[in-house]
């Protein structure tokens, strides 16, 4: 780290150590390197080195793509369907035209992408369900946080200032952005000079009086899915308010999952609930398992886990699911599932009451209706007269052994965030964009109702790069 806080002058500062902010500080690095002065980057992170990375670092980071590096077709126009028309589908066609040479990026630095094989359809291609194998960086969102970040600590132009905070970006008379008053890890505040800046720090998950803000009742009980986003303080979003900047993004929305509540173990998603059913504390269905594939759905039971069953929720499923070819690989927890021989016995093991959970199974199974299992596919095979239904999937729990996994929803991400345009410039009501100021990733806000997945640490990289390229292009001109 060389130079002091309080001369420090940047031709780039990048807020965040995420995908998002490694795209773009690794972005402008190399489109400056021909620079006749070497330019200077500076990079602030609020975690130690050990730490680093945010929500990125320990993300498995689906990514909605083909063989070719090609968005799925229907993203754009799902993101529409399911936002009611809110969602900007240009930036989502943005998303779908960068995907190719932004991954080429991350692939250059050494980030290994693999298609690897998953028991369960997922509408990652086309929005048909199928079982193509989906893509996802060797080793998770790790190592676009490691490759992308020894890339930088080898380039003598980078100054990497772990264990501090933005505090408020400063402009000149004419409101350009100019640069961050930050504080240091010794606990004082001085400025950081920059002719441009990019806000890559995430959302407000890691914050919770503006969780309650938005979220309302009950945000304080929504553990994090990882503990890099406990990071993410909203800092982007408040900087960027008291500049006059607009949003985007359904602010009381957000990407929560089911999680395996046994273990502190981040991103211990449970993926393959379609081929069981799902029962709250009080042993109850309530929620349709099958109504989608576990993609367009994982989401939606996380939330109402969260916002009507009291963060209480417990999986059970039976032999026919654990006979299913690789579905342990849909169940991320570093706990196995608990398993009897009966129903009670399991009832025990997740201390339950046995004879709501056995009244429930019996109901469902006496439900089920006619028709052929076939979980690689949406095959129809639903229950009848039963509230709520299960419209695929539905096969009587009734084949030892029994198991159960029991599940509180996490948060992952925030919707609403900083509205930017399409070269990752931040702008105001009405659309003009603030000199020198830039945001990516989920520090802005996109969706609304529903996020379509595997899609978020692309976009972080997507516009991390855009944004990286409009400020360097700006400086040369």
């Amino acid at each position: 780290m060389s130079g002091s806080l309080a001369s420090a002058q940047y031709d780039l500062v990048v807020i965040g150590f995420g995908a998002a902010g490694l795209s773009a500080a690794l972005s402008f690095a190399e489109a400056t390197e021909r620079w006749e002065q070497p330019s200077r980057i500076a990079i602030l992170e609020r975690s130690t080195k050990e730490d680093r990375g945010g929500a990125t670092r320990w993300t498995g980071a689906f990514l909605r793509i083909d063989q070719d590096r090609k968005l799925d077709t229907d993203w754009a126009e799902h993101v529409s369907r399911v936002s009611g028309g809110l969602a900007d589908v240009e930036y989502c066609r943005t998303v779908e035209r960068e995907s190719p040479q932004t991954l080429a990026f991350v692939e250059r630095h050494g980030v290994e992408i693999a298609f690897e094989d998953f028991p369960l359809p997922h509408t990652f291609d086309g929005g048909t369900p199928s079982m193509t194998p989906p893509a996802s960086p060797r080793g998770g969102g790790a190592s676009i946080v490691e490759h992308l970040g020894a890339a930088l600590e080898n380039d003598p132009r980078v100054d990497i200032r772990y264990q501090t905070e933005a505090l408020r970006l400063t402009t000149t008379e004419d409101g350009t952005v100019d640069g961050v008053v930050v504080r240091g890890p010794d606990g004082r505040t001085q400025r950081l000079g920059g002719r441009a800046v990019v806000l890559a720090c995430g959302g407000f998950e890691g914050n919770a009086e503006m969780l309650t803000r938005y979220l309302g009742d009950s945000a304080c009980d929504l553990p994090l899915i990882a503990p890099g986003i406990a990071n993410n303080r909203g800092d982007a979003l408040r900087m960027a308010l008291e500049l006059g900047a607009d949003t985007a993004g359904q602010f009381d929305g957000i990407h929560a999952e089911p999680v395996d509540r046994r273990t502190q173990k981040a991103d211990a998603v449970l993926y393959g609930f379609p081929c069981g059913i799902f029962v709250n504390g009080r042993m109850q269905r309530f929620f349709d398992e099958g109504r989608d594939t576990w993609d367009n759905t994982f989401e939606h039971i996380g939330y109402e886990i969260w916002k009507n069953q009291g963060q209480e929720a417990y999986w059970i499923a039976d032999g026919k699911t654990l006979a299913i070819p690789g579905i342990m690989n849909a169940l991320l927890s570093d706990v196995p599932p608990e398993q009897a021989e009966t129903l009670g016995g399991l009832a025990d093991k997740l201390g339950i009451d046995a004879e709501a959970l056995e009244k429930t199974v019996a109901e469902f199974n006496a439900a089920v209706g006619p028709g052929e299992f076939d979980p690689t596919r949406l095959d129809g095979k639903r229950t009848v007269g039963l509230t709520p239904p299960k419209s695929n999937w539905a096969t009587p729990l009734d084949t030892p052994p029994f198991i159960g996994v029991p599940v509180t929803a996490a948060i992952c991400f925030t919707y609403g965030g900083i509205r930017t345009d399409l070269d990752g410039r931040v702008v105001t009501p009405s659309g003009t964009a603030i000199p020198g100021l830039y945001a990516a990733g989920e520090a802005t806000g996109l969706f609304y109702h529903a996020y379509p997945p595997a899609t978020s640490v692309l976009r972080s990289l997507i516009f991390g790069r855009l944004a990286a390229h409009h400020a360097a292009a700006a400086q040369s001109s």
